[in-house]
């Protein structure tokens, strides 16, 4: 009888033995799987005249393509603080930033320095984009202020620019950013608008422009802790980017996941 608890016992300790090497060859398997896409979580860059495109993989990814004025080329500072940068890096996107300070949706401002507008400018768009994000209206709000007959002409560039992009690229999950609450002629018109415009076509929208907004504009001190300057209205700084970074990456997961 003792024998044979015996045989019983050194029977449990290979069967376990077996088990634990199972798993550990099992785990070693996945990790060899997993590592090689860990590290090509490089970030690499490529200069498209005066958009940069970034890509955190050099595989295939989804692609978020963020287009508009100096909210997404980050006016003075580095793109890499800005919050849908961000938000790409966490879900791990290929980002590619297509913002150039001044820009317009609608007005071509190449003579001050500026360049064409969205209209033109869509076409550097990644045809295979998986999300589009369109941050701008800012300039145009400026532009516009008390003309009914630019008011005209922005309305229907962002219609007209809506259905460029669903054509060029035509799987992409489109969503706008409007500008912030700002105190000033042509921001009302200009975000009524896009909004409008947006519920017609069924573009998600991240609407920045009521008084209940997270980022106090027409708070002085406020912009001072938040924005890049005391008496800017449009760029956040590192603080302001990470402050409203929740908000902007769950609008991102809406586009990503239809949350």
């Amino acid at each position: 009888m003792v024998r044979v608890r015996e045989n019983h016992s050194h029977t449990q300790k290979h069967n376990k033995n077996t088990k634990q090497f199972v798993m550990t060859k099992l785990i070693v398997s996945l990790m060899a799987m997993i590592f090689p896409i860990v590290m090509q979580g490089q970030i690499s860059k490529k200069q498209y005249g005066d958009t940069l495109a970034t890509s955190i993989f050099d595989g295939p990814t989804k692609i978020i393509s963020v287009l508009g004025d100096s909210y997404v080329r980050n006016h003075r500072r580095p793109y890499e603080e800005t919050w849908h940068f961000k938000s790409a890096m966490k879900h791990g996107l290929d980002y590619r930033n297509l913002g150039r300070n001044g820009g317009c949706v609608a007005f071509d401002r190449t003579k001050e320095g500026f360049g064409p507008s969205l209209m033109v400018r869509y076409l550097d768009l990644d045809p295979n984009s998986d999300i589009v994000l369109i941050i701008a209206g800012h300039n145009d709000a400026v532009k516009i202020g008390d003309d009914q007959g630019l008011l005209a002409q922005f309305t229907d560039s962002v219609r007209l620019l809506i259905d460029k992009i669903r054509t060029h690229c035509p799987k992409a999950k489109i969503g706008w950013v409007t500008p912030w609450y700002v105190d000033a002629a042509g921001f009302a018109p200009t975000c009524k608008a896009i909004k409008k415009i947006c519920k017609q076509k069924k573009v998600a929208l991240l609407d920045n422009y009521k008084a209940g907004c997270m980022i106090k504009v027409r708070d002085a001190s406020f912009r001072s802790t938040y924005f890049q300057s005391g008496t800017d209205t449009a760029h956040l700084n590192a603080n302001g980017h990470d402050l409203y970074l929740a908000t902007g990456d769950k609008f991102v997961e809406k586009l990503l996941f239809g949350l």
